[in-house]
């Protein structure tokens, strides 16, 4: 709590108590609870709040923020919730993915009214670039259907465009009428990409109504964890975030626990709860599974005809049971049928929560046949079910399936889009199941896994499945031995990787790249060059964005020493300006692009001088000058590649020249429209056109061809559909070329939209140009005072609150 808020704290407790329905046994986290509900309070007035659970293993903070979740769904408050898997580390995103992915199936219960008003609302938010987040939310398609392709965007323009896009997404949901709480849970185990996103979350100032509440093991982190100094971070800015440090439970608590579940008094209990504090020392987690084992073990048993509990107590005090909560829970797994232990050994690989579709398929037996399977699991309540479609699958006498034989009940249920889902009842369950595994056979039980699922994944499906694949595939790589095996292996890294990169988990996109790398053979790049050039050029792509420069350099000295022809170095060429542009070492960039621009054909003076300038904007006049400026727009498209990578790098030095040799700059533009005449319109034309224009107005001083050229350019921009270049082109024209013949106030709205059009394209730099210009363009086009300067301020809090 913060300072001065404990008084106020505890005086509200009854207006919480009114407001939500309290369990009545919390056995020692009522303040807990209390508290998390006080921050939902909040946030339902409008704040957005993190409010973090420390505490050791089986302490209890999963079970606390559960206690909200009724009370929070009562208060028309939507709850999700994700998990971290302590196997499953490097999978982007996949606490957010399983949150996001409950929410899904909440919204798709509500009326079709509802359903298509949702649709209606995230497809405002998102746009065009829905597909982006439905890549990594699948489900989200069963919502707003099909959505097409997105234009692929390099460097940071990706990762602010998908930021933007999954804010924008989590927005939607978070309404005065529907507060939003996100549950992650096991934040010790998230991945680097997660972390970003939650320090983006709530660094936010713009945000309200949502709750975020993360649950991790604070013995299990360090100052330099990447947890802790995620936290730090945030903690910096104005972001609300409140820690919640839970104890073990004393002995009164583990006193009323016993008590309760034995149904006698706490007086009677004391003796047996005195034993089970000594085992599990206050662990709640420890203690319940500690009174289910003795129960089971006969040593705890109902008296039906003195219709009461007892204990052995003597017995009791004589076990010599071990203190470490796995070792115990892998002691009670043993007590399962052998058949049961297989399948939860499978199970646990998969992860903390598992489909019956994936655990039947690596199981290699029907659903039915691994329900039944799982089913001593679920009586034990080792395992639990995430829906209520498992009942199904068992009978009274828990034999035989429902309706007909199991391949008949099999389709019935897929035909439906019925499979059950289990998770874990603890992590230390899924770890003890797991420990079962002989440590000599957990590579192989991993790679048959990752086979089974490559085996039994249609190809269509495949890329939405990747990671699961992968993971299982590289933790086994060292049993592959074929040659062919191995290659599919480096091929299915590449996907992965790329696929990480998409969603702009960069260090996982790194940690598969490698992986591929190191599958490949000695002699590669002879015999499997496309791999290999791939596995490189990207892998320099996601060290860079990761920022790993070392890494970055090695791989792109590598392609450019052993990459058989020009074109395939050009990818690299452009990361190395990037990571030039990155340091600010913009004439390094500036010249690795001109050297490489030499090699392709177009030269330019070393040192331009205003005749070489001249010069160049009289011979491309004269080019054009046999064209009606607006035909242009029906020239072919660009299609031969030495001139298309030439384009690009014209259009990748551009900004650094600007800098740092602005001399340059028209000779660029005068090349990129000589090659535009020459072979036809590439995707970047409109900005050189747009460029050009401005080189009209304002050194040629033919204000009419100047402004045709900059109509040309934003006509040809809606023709391409070329969104990575849209904010630039669109500033230019209405900056630098519109106001010559054209009111300023005729700029106002286009420059506005400059700022959501960068917003939405990842273009955060000229965002804020737009906004810049818009600003200035309506004080000088004689704007009221008085409203501008609101307008002003808005701005201005958009650029300092690191919306952009």
């Amino acid at each position: 709590q913060e300072t001065g808020a404990l008084t106020n704290f505890k005086i509200g407790q009854r207006d919480l108590c009114d407001r939500f329905i309290i369990p009545e046994k919390l056995y020692g986290r009522e303040s807990e609870v209390f508290s998390l509900l006080a921050a939902f309070d909040r946030v339902s007035a409008g704040s957005t709040e993190m409010m973090l659970v420390a505490g050791f293993s089986g302490i209890g903070k999963t079970a606390v923020v559960n206690e909200v979740h009724k009370p929070i769904v009562r208060q028309r408050g939507y709850f999700i919730k994700g998990k971290f898997d302590q196997f499953q580390r490097n999978l982007p995103f996949s606490a957010f993915v399983q949150a996001f992915r409950d929410l899904m199936g909440q919204l798709l219960s509500e009326t079709d009214a509802k359903v298509e008003q949702w649709k209606s609302e995230i497809l405002t938010a998102l746009g065009d670039s829905a597909q982006a987040i439905v890549e990594v939310i699948p489900e989200l398609e069963r919502i707003i259907g099909p959505q097409a392709p997105v234009p692929e965007l390099s460097g940071s323009a990706a990762q602010n465009r998908f930021n933007l896009l999954l804010e924008k997404f989590i927005q939607v949901f978070t309404t005065k009428e529907h507060p939003l709480v996100i549950f992650l849970d096991d934040l010790q185990w998230a991945d680097s990409a997660s972390l970003k996103l939650i320090q983006l979350l709530m660094s936010a100032t713009e945000h309200r109504y949502l709750l975020l509440i993360g649950a991790y093991r604070d013995n299990e982190v360090f100052p330099a964890h990447p947890l802790m100094l995620t936290l730090a971070e945030i903690q910096k800015t104005s972001a609300k975030v409140n820690t919640i440090t839970l104890a073990p439970l004393a002995l009164s608590d583990i006193n009323s626990l016993v008590a309760d579940t034995l149904a006698c008094s706490t007086a009677l209990a004391l003796p047996l709860t005195e034993l089970v504090y000594q085992k599990t020392l206050g662990n709640p987690f420890f203690s319940t599974q500690f009174l289910k084992s003795l129960h089971e073990d006969g040593l705890i048993e109902f008296n039906f005809e003195e219709r009461y509990w007892q204990c052995d107590i003597a017995r009791v005090r004589t076990l010599a049971l071990t203190d470490d909560v796995v070792e115990f829970m892998a002691l009670q797994l043993r007590k399962l049928p052998t058949r049961t232990q297989f399948v939860l050994k499978l199970a646990a690989c998969i992860g903390n929560q598992f489909d019956l579709a994936t655990l039947a398929i690596v199981d290699e037996n029907s659903l039915v046949e691994t329900a039944s399977a799982l089913w001593k699991a679920l009586q034990e309540g080792l395992i639990l079910p995430v829906s209520e479609v498992y009942k199904f699958y068992q009978a009274e006498d828990n034999s035989e399936s429902v309706i007909g034989n199991g391949q008949e009940f099999d389709q019935l249920l897929i035909s439906h889009e019925q499979l059950p889902k289990y998770k874990f009842l603890h992590d230390r369950v899924q770890q003890a199941a797991y420990s079962l595994i002989p440590e000599d056979q957990k590579r192989s039980t991993h790679l048959k896994i990752g086979q089974l699922l490559l085996k039994n994944t249609p190809e269509l499906e495949r890329e939405e499945r990747i990671f699961d694949i992968v993971n299982h595939l590289n933790v086994g790589v060292e049993l592959i031995n074929h040659e062919a095996e191995r290659e599919q292996l480096a091929h299915l890294n590449l996907v992965a990787g790329k696929k990480a990169k998409a969603s702009t988990a960069y260090a996982a996109a790194t940690e598969y790249l490698n992986a591929g790398r190191e599958l490949l053979t000695t002699n590669s790049w002879q015999n499997q060059y496309e791999l290999t050039l791939s596995l490189y050029s990207e892998g320099a792509e996601a060290a860079f964005l990761s920022g790993n420069i070392e890494g970055m350099q090695r791989l792109i000295d590598t392609v450019q020493d052993r990459a058989t022809s020009l074109l395939d170095k050009i990818k690299v060429y452009e990361v190395q300006m990037q990571a030039y542009m990155g340091q600010n070492r913009l004439l390094e960039a500036v010249n690795t692009g001109l050297q490489v621009l030499k090699l392709l054909g177009v030269e330019f003076p070393q040192q331009p001088t205003p005749s070489d300038i001249g010069q160049a904007l009289s011979d491309t006049v004269a080019m054009v000058k046999d064209w009606r400026i607006e035909d242009l727009i029906d020239l072919p498209q660009m299609t031969e590649p030495y001139k298309l990578a030439a384009m690009r790098l014209l259009s990748s030095i551009f900004a650094p020249a600007f800098m740092a040799t602005p001399e340059l700059v028209p000779l660029a533009v005068c090349k990129q429209i000589d090659l535009s005449v020459q072979y036809g319109n590439a995707s970047v034309s409109p900005f050189a056109y747009a460029n050009y224009g401005l080189l009209l107005c304002g050194i040629v001083g033919d204000i009419d061809s100047g402004y045709q050229f900059g109509q040309l350019a934003l006509s040809l921009l809606s023709n391409l559909n070329a969104q990575e270049i849209k904010a630039k082109t669109v500033i230019i024209v209405n900056t630098l070329i519109r106001h010559w013949t054209e009111h300023l106030r005729a700029s106002l709205e286009p420059l506005m939209s400059v700022y959501y059009i960068g917003m939405e394209t990842g273009d955060l730099e000229y965002a804020s140009y737009g906004l810049l210009a818009s600003s200035y363009f309506a004080y000088f086009s004689g704007k009221e005072l008085a409203v501008l300067e609101r307008e002003i301020s808005c701005c201005a809090f958009k650029t300092h609150s690191g919306i952009i």
